[in-house]
């Protein structure tokens, strides 16, 4: 990691909430509001964006832990606000606490935290694992040998 990332650095996005950010689970619409899923994933975004510039070529940051309270509603065309500051940095691992606003007030709290890894060690494991779920889905469905012979 290039030098300079200090607890209290931030950084901030600004959304505007649009349909695809609504709750739905299996593609089916619950309410017309800003759904936890799209707000975590835009607390990763900010979190993420505080570290980008401190990151060497050969590295990369995934989320290892996050933590979220939803505190109020927000509705579509509404602006939110999401702020990201360093709060720890530990070994390899960066913690954020995240706050997010909309035209009311604080809408939501909690942190993130990144494991700082190293991108030959994230493309070694994405290979085993999909050699691991290769052979898990042929178990699951083994080829007969009239399969075979038709190939």
């Amino acid at each position: 990691m290039k030098p300079g990332l200090q607890t209290g650095q931030t950084a901030e996005i600004e959304v505007e909430i649009s349909n695809t950010m609504l709750a739905n689970f299996d593609g089916r619409p619950v309410h017309n509001l800003y759904s936890t899923s799209a707000l975590v994933n835009h607390m990763e975004w900010v979190a993420r964006k505080v570290i980008l510039p401190y990151l060497e070529e050969h590295e990369e940051v995934m989320n290892s832990y996050v933590e979220v309270s939803h505190l109020t509603l927000s509705l579509p065309g509404m602006k939110v606000r999401v702020k990201a500051v360093v709060s720890r940095i530990r070994d390899k691992k960066i913690v954020c606490d995240i706050e997010a606003f909309n035209s009311r007030g604080k809408i939501a709290r909690g942190s993130i935290t990144q494991s700082l890894i190293e991108k030959q060690w994230l493309d070694r494991k994405m290979k085993e694992l999909s050699i691991i779920n290769q052979l898990a889905m042929n178990s699951q469905h083994p080829v007969t040998p009239s399969e075979q012979s038709k190939s």
